[in-house]
């Protein structure tokens, strides 16, 4: 074997270890910031709603004029919470917000399957304030943010103690079957949001893609170089 062929097997055998190095780094790295980037979004979108629900509390509630038999459901901070980020749904159809309960008023906010587990996750462990995960939808991939709804203020169980003790206008409008036997401090479900994971990892496998290649270009043109040199 020839000292120019030793060289060249040599050569080749350090870039495809280092090929192999930088591009598991590189990958896990890009896919990491996909996923803080994401996150960082269900963040946001999370302070949004606990934001809207708020200003529901301190700034509508209290200005809504009061109608004998009739229950205005923008007077609670869940629905004034919800219906806002629906509004946001029909841009982004792909993100969501979800004030998720196994025992809801309002049928919309019953929990399917997997956000029980997350309600449950929750109930079984409440000094669990937050946490993530992925699933995979029917549009790819997406990331969920999941904070605990946790009954802390007394006069929340005005509506929700027992149909008897409930406004009869809010009986009328959602029925007497859901909504009650709640208690103070009782985790009743959890605000879940999601957002789509498949353009931040679009993007971090088309930068992956371009530093591989830029990389394996590099080398190919160094290669080229070293042997015109041992040519001389």
């Amino acid at each position: 074997m020839g000292l120019r062929l030793k060289f060249n097997l040599v050569l080749l055998m350090v870039f495809v270890l280092g090929l192999g190095v930088s591009g598991y780094v590189s990958y896990e790295l890009l896919h990491k910031n996909a996923r803080e980037e994401v996150l960082r979004t269900a963040g946001v979108m999370m302070e949004a709603a606990l934001s809207m629900r708020a200003y529901t509390v301190g700034h509508v509630r209290p200005h809504l004029r009061t109608v004998e038999d009739e229950f205005l459901p923008q007077s609670v901070p869940a629905f004034s919470a919800t219906e806002i980020m629906a509004q946001l749904r029909k841009k982004y159809p792909d993100y969501a917000y979800k004030e998720a309960a196994l025992n809801p008023t309002n049928p919309r906010n019953r929990a399917v399957e997997w956000e029980t587990d997350i309600v449950n996750e929750f109930r079984n462990n409440e000094q669990r304030k937050e946490f993530s995960g992925t699933r995979l939808t029917p549009n790819g991939l997406s990331m969920y943010l999941a904070r605990p709804f946790q009954i802390k203020d007394a006069d929340c169980l005005t509506c929700h103690t027992s149909p008897e003790a409930a406004p009869p206008a809010m009986i009328k409008l959602y029925g007497s079957s859901n909504g009650f036997g709640w208690k103070l401090n009782e985790v009743i479900g959890a605000q879940i949001v999601s957002v789509p994971m498949s353009l931040p990892i679009q993007n971090a496998d088309r930068a992956f893609y371009t530093f591989m290649g830029s990389l394996t270009a590099v080398f190919v043109v160094l290669f080229a170089i070293l042997n015109d040199m041992l040519s001389l």
